[in-house]
């Protein structure tokens, strides 16, 4: 492998990595954000390739094939992930998702005070756990 083959592959990785980064940083939907992670580990996939058969050994493959593998766990996690909310939002813009906490819990500071407007719960009629390091509230019973 010539140093020009090399230079030319380590662009086209490059270039898929930047692309990556960019669709990543600017894209409000979930499953276009989890498409940008993919193209960016493509990316360094196509480098450690390169690196490997530009000095003659295989451990730039060996290395690919462990990110190829973590890439397929991580795509399969993060479409379950973004099934399950949007099952709970019926939306995939990342915003609607910057608030995951509860509404009885105290605000932390850095957090916004601003009131966000509040979807219809659909398993409001089901029974809920009780926030964690809270008793949970026992019905009064009258005699």
């Amino acid at each position: 492998m010539t140093a020009s083959s090399l230079e030319s592959q380590l662009v086209v990785g490059a270039i898929l990595f930047a692309l990556g980064m960019i669709g990543f940083l600017t894209r409000r939907n979930l499953i276009l954000i989890v498409l940008s992670t993919e193209l960016m580990l493509h990316g360094v996939s196509l480098n450690l390739t390169a690196f490997g058969r530009y000095h003659g050994n295989p451990q730039g493959q060996v290395f690919t094939i462990f990110v190829l593998t973590i890439a397929a766990c991580e795509a399969g996690l993060a479409l379950s992930l973004i099934l399950t909310l949007y099952q709970r939002r019926k939306s995939l813009d990342v915003f609607l998702w910057s608030n995951l906490g509860e509404d009885d819990l105290p605000i932390l500071s850095g957090q916004s005070t601003v009131p966000q407007t509040k979807l219809a719960d659909p398993n409001a009629d089901l029974p809920h756990l009780t926030p964690a390091g809270r008793a949970p509230k026992t019905p009064s019973t009258k005699t």
